[in-house]
């Protein structure tokens, strides 16, 4: 019941989120008829924190109760799942300690190829995504679940709603018991959308975005990407994240990872593959590719056939 009376705080917390929504929309809904129209830009990213927030609240204990077992856990999730449900951009999850699906939102079962949730119930990863993709979520799942490792702003690839590859950022947090044991894991994974042309900046970081797209074969430093855009290290990674949603480091990464994706599909060794995508440390690439798919270079080459 402790955790019962702890979604009260949820509810609350929620509520005050749609109270200041709509003063965002509000807001929003005038300033529209401005040419920038940078407010509906960070709606959109206040909109992602919010989600994040309470994924968050979730994950560490509502209201600070923390429930006792992974089912008493589920029939207080169950009440947001609606709300969950109406979310078009991020698959959002609850696994037990074997990392099979518990809890998933429809946005996730669509994607997963299925009509309702019920078959998705008591399986992996690896179990209902292609093989490119699945074994590597659950290898991620098991070192949550094992270590307690908690994933933020994880890049990588997940499926879109038309079942084709798409990026996204990715966050895993342990579910713990009262006793602190892992009971479980929560996880959201939120489409990279789309770049936000109507940010005042935007001009200057889309110079940067070009620089880096031209450049993604050598080191690129904050430092030049800063000179480019004509602002501060700590405004080009704020303005970075409002309109493009990545770090500056995090869009050089996505760069050469694209790259990596097309020449492994290419006959040239995977030690040029890296050097072409700007990696003079092999298992750096090697790292960086598996956290992003879930496969070596080498494994990703032999499952896609080439």
């Amino acid at each position: 019941m402790m955790f019962c009376d702890g979604l009260d705080d949820e509810f609350s917390t929620i509520a005050q989120m749609k109270r200041c929504s709509r003063h965002a929309l509000s807001d929003a809904a005038i300033c529209t008829r401005t040419p920038q129209g940078g407010p509906l830009a960070n709606l959109r990213h206040e909109g992602d924190c919010l989600m994040q927030h309470a994924f968050s609240r979730l994950a560490q204990g509502v209201g600070g109760n923390r429930p006792q077992t992974l089912e008493e856990l589920l029939a207080g999730a169950a009440l947001l799942l609606p709300m969950l449900d109406v979310i078009p951009n991020a698959a959002i999850f609850i696994k037990d300690v074997q990392a099979r699906y518990v809890l998933a939102n429809r946005t996730l079962v669509q994607r997963c190829g299925l009509k309702d949730l019920r078959p998705l119930l008591g399986k992996t990863s690896a179990q209902v995504f292609p093989a490119q993709l699945g074994p590597g979520y659950t290898e991620q799942d098991r070192k949550v679940l094992e270590e307690g490792f908690v994933l933020e702003d994880q890049l990588e690839l997940h499926l879109y709603g038309s079942r084709e590859p798409g990026w996204c950022l990715t966050h895993k947090q342990p579910l713990y018991n009262r006793d602190g044991e892992i009971i479980g894991l929560a996880g959201i994974s939120v489409d990279l959308q789309s770049a936000s042309e109507t940010h005042p900046a935007f001009e200057r970081l889309a110079a940067v975005d070009e620089h880096i797209r031209a450049n993604f074969n050598r080191r690129v430093t904050l430092g030049e990407l800063t000179r480019i855009a004509g602002i501060s290290v700590a405004q080009l990674e704020r303005y970075c994240k409002r309109v493009f949603h990545l770090t500056p480091r995090q869009m050089i990464q996505k760069v050469r990872l694209e790259h990596a994706h097309r020449l492994l599909h290419t006959d040239l060794p995977i030690t040029e593959v890296a050097l072409q995508c700007g990696y003079t440390d092999h298992s750096a690439f090697t790292r960086q590719f598996k956290a992003s798919t879930g496969f070596t270079p080498r494994q990703y080459r032999q499952a896609t056939g080439h």
